[in-house]
């Protein structure tokens, strides 16, 4: 009998776990998993957690395919020449291969305050701590929360539906992804549960105290609670190990998803920065992209050559608490257009949206190679050209 395949996949989350169930159709490949927690994360319920709405776990054994060892543990270094993880309980854990899938966490900000007296909510544990924290702040505290993007909007909106006092800063335009039809709609939503949107030119925050944030206007905010749901970053692991990253961290690969240094490593999801050309960060992409660098790897294991990345982004959602939410269409490029679901509608769409985000993992881990999504064709090919000719891409 020929000797296993070992492909070590390191992080847990949509594209690890995708990726490690994909990777059982070879019966002679052995998969393992490192993974900091015991528990899979559904990121798109922490906003639920926050609110106490959704516990946001997942047992690992209804994810991951029979077959698949999980090791529990923070991987401090990988070792490419040697092919070796090192864990942070002292072992090295050997592979054939590597697929990179550290997955994102809340940005590391420089704004006067906002590590002392502010509040992450991008991780499981840090928004356990908020829920902590909230449970112990009266319902008529003032909560402001930072970031105008989906997580900042869904935590808002979660927040003010119990009844508290929320202020969202958006920093800029709330929603920049909604397209301006769907952006008038969700003020809308927030005004009803009582959400004070600060949103335009002036609204970046420039500090944080314990009972107030200050904007860039010179505006200051009183703020019992402030939570900070703006920007994202990435894990070091790869820029500690000598591994090439773009700007923001992430693993830079060519089109295979392949690290630019060493064939035998495969990135995916939030972490992976192919053609130094982020994909939009969402569990879609995660999912996506977690398949894709299973492919990889399997084709190199098999001898062939492995396929470019190919996706589009047919829709985006944000909920407003547990009664409305906006279902937005999208270019196959990812950007908005006109026509969106919204109230029941858009928030069943974003309920199904966070159920399948789930199922797909399942179904994958009974039925290995069986997920498929949308392709383009189109829009990468035209990014890439203008990035190699430094010109501006067409719009679609």
């Amino acid at each position: 009998m020929g000797k296993s395949i070992d492909v070590v996949v390191v992080g847990g989350g949509y594209a690890g776990v995708m990726a490690a169930n994909r990777l059982t159709q070879r019966d002679d490949v052995t998969v393992t998993v490192i993974n900091p927690r015991p528990l899979f994360v559904p990121r798109l319920r922490l906003h639920q957690l926050v609110a106490g709405t959704h516990d946001a776990v997942v047992p690992y054994e209804d994810v991951l395919a029979d077959g698949v060892r999980l090791v529990v543990g923070s991987a401090t270094r990988i070792d490419a020449a040697g092919r070796g993880v090192t864990v942070a309980e002292g072992d090295t854990i050997g592979y054939d291969y590597l697929v990179y899938a550290v997955g994102s966490g809340g940005a590391v900000t420089r704004v006067p305050g906002a590590a002392e007296f502010s509040y992450p909510v991008a991780t499981l544990e840090a928004a356990q701590r908020v829920r902590s924290v909230l449970g112990d702040t009266p319902l008529t505290a003032a909560v402001t929360v930072v970031g105008g993007g989906p997580t900042g909007i869904e935590t808002a909106a979660e927040l003010a539906e119990q009844g508290r006092a929320v202020t969202l800063v958006c920093g800029g335009v709330l929603g920049p992804y909604l397209h301006p039809r769907a952006r008038r709609t969700a003020r809308k939503y927030l005004a009803r549960l009582g959400v004070q949107v600060v949103e335009g030119p002036g609204t970046a925050v420039a500090a944080v105290t314990a009972e107030a944030v200050e904007l860039d206007d010179g505006r200051t905010l009183p703020s019992r609670v402030a939570l900070w749901a703006a920007g994202f970053g990435v894990p070091d692991l790869a820029g500690r190990s000598g591994l090439r990253t773009d700007a923001a961290g992430r693993l830079l690969t060519d089109e295979t998803l392949t690290s630019v240094d060493d064939e035998r490593i495969v990135a995916a999801g939030d972490s992976s920065a192919p053609s130094d050309l982020p994909f939009r960060m969402s569990a879609y992409a995660a999912g996506c992209l977690g398949a894709h660098a299973a492919d990889t790897v399997l084709s190199r294991i098999a001898g062939d050559q492995p396929k470019p990345v190919d996706l589009s982004f047919p829709a985006m959602c944000v909920s407003f608490g547990r009664g409305a939410g906006i279902f937005q269409l999208a270019h196959k490029d990812d950007t908005a257009v006109p026509v969106y679901f919204s109230g029941l509608a858009g928030r069943k769409l974003k309920e199904f949206s966070c159920q399948a985000s789930v199922k797909h993992l399942v179904t994958e881990a009974r039925k290995p190679g069986t997920h498929h999504w949308p392709k383009d064709g189109k829009h990468r090919p035209q990014l890439l050209r203008a990035q190699r000719d430094n010109t501006t891409a067409p719009l679609a």
